[in-house]
């Protein structure tokens, strides 16, 4: 499902002017993706996995302004990386005792992402699921790292953009809402094309196609 030890082999992903993503570990199952979007003082990394290289990498593409978690699960390599280029990680403020597992500074993230365009929307708030979305309007560029994933993991049929298994009898709906023209997401590469329907697609047949994926995960757990 998952890879480990430092990645040696990336894959870039979800380029577009206000920034880029990719995935460490190219062959793992659920595709962790991470991104780096842009700001006025550099880019911040948004739930970032680190590779055999990723200074070079992200030296070339400015510079890191900041890290940001946006679930409580996705930890991931946002200490090493506060502390490797001396940023804090930014956590959204409803996120309780993230900053006490982390071993790097941290900044509560509330409204929006500081210099940036990008406002904060929280998605999932109950003691043991806590994920918060960014949008930005001027970009239209959604990132949601767990509710929605195009991983093989998040999807069914013929589905581009799937909701989290935990999620599909109760899917985000407020995220339908927006009209974004682009999706990024923490499991497998953006939705870059037809991205709000893609979107509303997601949401309004998650609950409908939910005996269908459940169906799918159990023969292949099963087989």
């Amino acid at each position: 499902m998952k890879g480990s030890g430092q990645a040696a082999a990336w894959q870039e992903i979800d380029e577009f002017d206000g920034g880029t993503g990719w995935i460490a570990y190219p062959d793992e199952r659920l595709q962790r993706a991470s991104h780096a979007l842009v700001s006025g003082d550099g880019r911040y990394l948004v739930d970032p996995v680190a590779f055999d290289g990723i200074g070079e990498f992200l030296d070339e593409r400015g510079g890191v302004a900041g890290i940001v978690v946006l679930l409580n699960r996705h930890k991931r390599d946002a200490a090493e990386l506060a502390n490797r280029f001396e940023v804090p990680v930014y956590l959204p403020e409803f996120m309780n005792g993230v900053a006490r597992e982390l071993d790097a500074p941290t900044e509560p993230l509330r409204r929006e992402l500081p210099g940036t365009e990008y406002g904060v929307h929280t998605v999932v708030d109950n003691p043991f699921w806590k994920e918060a979305a960014l949008y930005g309007e001027d970009s239209d560029t959604l990132v949601v790292p767990e509710a929605l994933g195009t991983s093989s993991f998040f999807r069914t049929g013929d589905e581009r953009l799937g909701v989290h298994p935990g999620l599909r009898l109760f899917p985000p709906r407020k995220l339908a809402r927006l009209s974004p023209e682009r999706v990024l997401v923490g499991h497998g590469p953006g939705v870059l094309d037809d991205a709000s329907e893609a979107l509303r697609d997601a949401v309004s047949g998650s609950r409908r196609r939910a005996p269908q994926y459940y169906a799918g995960l159990a023969r292949e757990f099963l087989g």
